[in-house]
């Protein structure tokens, strides 16, 4: 591979994109690095572009692969892509499924990929915590799947397609990400922020106590990814992994408002525990699936943060 390399981030607007972004981006003096960026809806955010000036933006349409021919064009083949891009709101999944699976299922990047003569970009694909069924706790990465909503079973068939179609892949199953707000904000709820919120002005406010997840801290995936991507980069060696990226600590919602109010000060009496059984919420979701993080902890030697120590 030369010795520039060039670094392809598949929804660069979005929550894990921007941190991404900025990361490498104060990373690029360990490397020569070029950077580009996907956005759907035009015109990327001024702040993002004002911030990252050497960040290339592309307007990409995935359900279609219409603006891949602008970037093979100017910006040429990605010796890296980190695809971010997903409907991820499992509600808007539920409610339009045939959008869900064209965006969710990454074909159009995937056909854009092997279009290229040599086969020298690693894709990094961002998945779910949420393709396990949620019957049991500490999920490891050769369980069964079995997703209960759209959005899991996209993000299954997606693992799936990427498994068949790439030859050097890594693909995470993240669980909820949480951490500081992205230099343009974005516009979706963020759960640490949201009950900073409530909690912050006094409201009572119900959370779960039967729904179990392993939150992870923004910066720790971006530090996984980048791993990945300099070890791709230094070694040549192509990879297939299929990693569950989840934080150190089995959590329910009520105990992740616990931590918020301890760490900000907020009276706990306004966290009132109830059951998932109590609320509609117009799509089905998985109780427990906490993962077993060992693969990733112990033989990457990666040292994930709790919610209550970030």
């Amino acid at each position: 591979m030369s010795n520039n390399k060039k670094l392809l981030i598949i929804g660069g607007t979005g929550y894990l994109g921007q941190h991404l972004l900025q990361s490498f981006s104060e990373s690029q003096k360990s490397f020569d690095l070029s950077m580009a960026f996907t956005h759907h809806s035009s015109p990327p955010p001024n702040l993002l572009l004002q911030s990252l000036p050497h960040a290339t933006p592309f307007q990409v349409d995935l359900q279609t692969g219409h603006g891949f021919d602008s970037i093979s064009h100017t910006f040429g083949q990605p010796d890296v892509v980190v695809n971010c891009a997903a409907i991820s709101i499992p509600r808007a999944c539920e409610t339009n499924p045939t959008l869900a699976m064209s965006v969710n299922i990454p074909s159009s990047l995937v056909k854009w990929l092997s279009s290229f003569t040599e086969s020298n970009t690693l894709l990094i694909h961002l998945s779910t915590d949420q393709v396990y069924e949620g019957t049991k706790s500490f999920y490891k990465e050769d369980n069964e799947t079995l997703p209960v909503n759209v959005y899991g079973k996209s993000k299954l068939e997606a693992e799936e397609y990427i498994i068949a179609k790439c030859s050097n892949f890594v693909i995470l199953r993240s669980s909820i990400i949480f951490g500081p707000q992205t230099i343009s904000p974005v516009s979706k709820s963020l759960p640490v922020q949201w009950m900073d919120s409530v909690l912050g002005k006094g409201q009572e406010t119900d959370f779960f106590h039967d729904e179990f997840r392993c939150p992870v801290y923004v910066k720790d995936v971006v530090n996984i990814i980048q791993i990945l991507t300099n070890k791709w980069i230094s070694d040549g060696e192509k990879m297939g992994l299929l990693l569950n990226v989840g934080g150190p600590d089995r959590l329910s919602r009520v105990q992740m408002a616990e931590t918020v109010a301890h760490v900000r000060g907020y009276n706990t009496s306004l966290i009132k525990p109830v059951s998932t059984s109590s609320i509609d919420r117009g799509v089905k979701s998985p109780s427990d699936i906490s993962m077993d993080i060992n693969y990733i902890h112990g033989k990457k030697k990666l040292v994930l943060c709790g919610c209550s120590s970030v």
